[in-house]
C-alpha cells in the first residue's frame, strides 16, 4: 500500500476561523455527529488536534473529555498526535476532526488512534472529500497555493481502507455540505434548490465527510479439537529376544 505521506510540510489551523467558512463547516459537523454521542459509552474520550478540541459535544455520556495538540486555547495536554502521551488501550472514544489533511504522516497518526483505543472503541474521524466542490477547487491555479486546497486530501474510500485493514468496523459513512465552501455561506444560502437537489440525488458529493467506525479485536485463545487423528501405521509384532530359540512347545490337552 503506497505510504500517504506528504513532501511538504502542513500547516495545521489553530482554530476554525482559519479555514474558510470553518464555522460553517464546524456546525455541519456537530449537527452528523450529534445523535451519535449518545451511543457512546466509557470512561474517557480524546480530541486529537486542535480542530477537534473545538467540536461541541453536549450530549457525551462520557464525560471525561481529553484535548490533544501542539497548540491551542482548549488543550488539555500540549503533545503531537503522532506520538501521544497515552498508555495502550485506555480510551473508549477517539474523535480526528480534519486532522488527516494537514499531518505529515497521516497513515501514523491513525495507527497511534488505533493503539491508545480499547477493544470495541470507537474512533470518529472527519475530512474533506477531494470527490466533491471542495476536490474540485484543488485544480483551480488560484487556489491551489491556499489552504485548505494546498493540503493533501483524502478520499472517503480510502480511509475506510486504512479502517477494514486495522479491523475496524465501519458503522457510518456521511456527507454534508454539497458546497465548493468558497465565498460567504450562511444557513439561508444552504437551504436553497441547488443544496437540497445535491443532497437528495447525490448523497455521496458531500464537502464533508463523517466516518464513525468501531474497533473489533477478535479473539486468539486456542480450542484444542475434542477428537484425535489415529495413525494408520501399526506396528509388527516380533518375538522377544529374551525368548529362546530352543524352547520347546507347550501343546493344551
Amino acid at each position: 500500500m503506497k505510504p500517504p505521506l506528504t513532501l511538504q510540510q502542513p500547516h495545521y489551523p489553530k482554530s476554525w476561523q482559519a479555514l474558510p467558512n470553518g464555522d460553517v463547516i464546524k456546525t455541519a459537523i456537530e449537527q452528523e455527529l450529534a445523535p451519535w454521542w449518545q451511543k457512546f459509552f466509557g470512561y474517557h474520550l480524546v480530541k486529537l488536534g486542535a480542530l477537534s478540541s473545538e467540536v461541541d459535544i453536549p450530549d457525551c455520556t462520557i464525560k471525561h473529555q481529553i484535548n490533544i495538540s501542539s497548540k491551542s486555547d482548549l488543550t488539555n495536554i500540549e503533545a503531537n498526535i503522532d506520538h501521544l502521551p497515552l498508555q495502550k488501550h485506555s480510551v473508549d472514544v477517539c474523535l480526528l476532526s480534519h486532522t488527516l489533511e494537514f499531518a505529515l504522516d497521516p497513515h501514523h497518526v491513525v495507527r497511534e488512534a488505533n493503539r491508545v483505543l480499547i477493544p470495541n472503541g470507537y474512533l470518529v474521524i472527519t475530512g474533506f472529500n477531494p470527490l466533491s466542490l471542495v476536490g474540485v477547487n484543488r485544480l483551480l491555479p488560484y487556489r491551489r497555493n491556499k489552504t485548505p486546497w494546498n493540503e493533501h486530501f483524502f478520499s472517503p474510500m480510502r480511509v475506510k481502507d486504512w479502517l477494514h485493514l486495522m479491523g475496524y468496523e465501519i458503522l457510518a459513512d456521511q456527507r454534508c455540505l454539497h458546497s465548493c465552501l468558497t465565498g460567504k455561506l450562511t444557513t439561508e444560502s444552504l437551504q436553497q434548490k441547488w443544496h437540497r437537489f445535491a443532497k437528495r440525488y447525490f448523497p455521496s458529493l458531500g464537502s464533508v465527510y463523517v466516518i464513525v467506525a468501531k474497533k473489533r479485536v477478535l479473539p486468539l485463545t486456542p480450542i484444542k479439537p475434542k477428537w484425535q487423528i489415529q495413525s494408520a501405521f501399526q506396528p509388527v509384532k516380533v518375538a522377544s529376544m529374551n525368548t529362546p530359540k530352543n524352547q520347546p512347545k507347550v501343546t493344551k490337552r
